[in-house]
């Protein structure tokens, strides 16, 4: 009971320190999206040269992606807990097709990202039809590039990546498990029916009837295959 309670209080300790860490990292990235902040220490240039490259190539976006991210992990660990503990299989279903759930998610993301940076960028470039008719195509290519069509192309890279990395981490982390899980599940039923059919079998046999007899024994030697 006791180290029941010390691992519930670990894991909630866990949690909340990850919940926190999650929104000073949050809070800290929109205000250096926004300018209200700049890293100018010595020993902190690198942070802040790593949060120009994500502002710079992901923009907003990180944001939705790192709580897919880590919605997928956590999801990731409750399947293999519920896996390991072998709990009822509708409730190990349900888990996984949240892991798929989150993975569509990420994708979906990143192309719903690009859809909104490709409209500002097109918005900027050519929303007045008659300036844009008389400058060049260079010009209109550079409005393409400050409106963010740069951005919106990362941001398909990125979800079309990390999409296809959580299906690899599943297949790698969990994937086996599955298999058996499910296996030995679908053997458990067989063994079930043959247990019912059995049954069924000796009780006809014990009637004597011979007929209905044969047509169970002809199903169980059908299951049993």
């Amino acid at each position: 009971m006791k180290q029941t309670t010390t691992g519930r209080f670990l894991k909630g300790f866990a949690a909340g320190g990850g919940v926190t860490l999650l929104l000073g990292a949050s809070g800290l990235y929109l205000a250096s999206l926004s300018g209200a902040i700049s890293i100018d220490s010595g020993e902190l240039m690198a942070l802040q040269q790593w949060l120009d490259w994500f502002n710079q190539n992901l923009g907003s976006a990180l944001l939705p992606f790192s709580l897919i991210a880590l919605l997928f992990l956590v999801n990731l660990t409750v399947l293999k807990q519920k896996l390991q503990r072998g709990d009822p299989p509708e409730q190990v279903a349900q888990t996984e097709h949240l892991l798929d759930v989150w993975t569509g998610l990420f994708f979906g993301i990143g192309v719903i990202w690009t859809a909104i940076g490709m409209r500002g960028a097109l918005l900027q470039a050519l929303g007045d039809p008659t300036s844009s008719a008389q400058l060049g195509a260079f010009v209109i290519l550079q409005r393409l590039v400050d409106g963010g069509i740069l951005l919106a192309l990362s941001t398909t890279i990125f979800g079309g990546i990390g999409g296809y990395l959580m299906r690899l981490i599943k297949a790698l982390f969990v994937g086996g498990e599955l298999r058996r899980f499910y296996l030995q599940h679908h053997a458990q039923q067989n063994d079930s029916i043959l247990l019912v059919l059995q049954r069924i079998e000796q009780q006809l046999e014990s009637m004597g009837n011979k007929d209905q007899t044969d047509h169970v024994s002809k199903l169980l030697e059908h299951r049993a295959h």
